[in-house]
């Protein structure tokens, strides 16, 4: 099986890991973020000096693919190319909410008709979402969604359904179904990309590590700051010069 280094940085959480055969090889995590700029190198370095002491080669280099923080999704993919260029590598994409769900799926048993709703903080009351079922399944698509009294009852009515992940930990206060249940500091984990990672390798599904971005999701918007340094009505008394 291959030797393949694992990156998240989809939300405040940096996290890396190496695998082989199955078997976590070194993980890591920061649980302290977000400081991806500054850990996540030096994370890898250690992950390949693992490698390296073992004598083994990097054969992929599976990153989280979004959707989630943007600038934590744009340092993970440049380290993933960075390390797939250097190592001639492949690289694999996992997606984010998949890699949560199949995350809390491995270690807990749920009901047969149990759905699993991996929910990424978006900012307020909105999330990014999706549904699967207790096999892995995504039986509704990633999407963005904002969160009132009202989410998901649709679903709740028919199913216990668990949601997981940093936005589902604001949701609490809006879903109060009694199917409705809650996993809290729940982040989606280098370490845990494993299975997902290795069962892309062995299929041969892998990114084009030119041309592959990030899943964003939504538009990256960007804001200006409330507090002005120079007042409006002297920036008018400027342009009349």
């Amino acid at each position: 099986m291959a030797l393949i280094v694992h990156l998240e940085t989809s939300t405040k959480i940096c996290s890396v890991a190496l695998s082989q055969d199955g078997c976590i090889l070194f993980s890591k995590a920061d649980m302290n973020g977000p400081s991806h700029a500054v850990q996540l190198g030096l994370f890898v370095d250690e992950a390949l000096k693992v490698a390296e002491e073992k004598g083994l080669k990097l054969d992929a280099v599976a990153v989280s693919s979004g959707p989630g923080s943007y600038t934590g999704l744009r340092i993970g993919v440049s380290m993933a190319k960075g390390l797939a260029f250097g190592s001639d590598a492949k690289v694999i994409t996992v997606p984010t909410l998949d890699l949560l769900a199949d995350q809390f799926r491995q270690k807990v048993n749920l009901p047969d008709n149990a759905l699993i709703c991996p929910m990424l903080d978006a900012r307020r009351m909105e999330v990014y979402t999706a549904f699967y079922d207790v096999h892995g399944l995504c039986v509704e698509p990633v999407s963005a969604q904002i969160i009132d009294e009202n989410s998901f009852a649709d679903k709740l009515q028919n199913h216990p359904v668990w949601f997981v992940g940093d936005g589902a930990e604001k949701c609490q206060s809006k879903i109060t179904s009694g199917n409705a249940h809650f996993e809290e500091n729940s982040y989606p984990l280098a370490e845990a990309m494993m299975p997902l990672a290795e069962k892309a390798f062995k299929e041969n599904i892998f990114a084009d590590t030119a041309y592959f971005e990030p899943f964003y999701l939504k538009d990256f918007v960007a804001t200006v700051s409330k507090k002005q340094i120079i007042p409006t009505k002297n920036l008018v008394g400027l342009c009349k010069k």
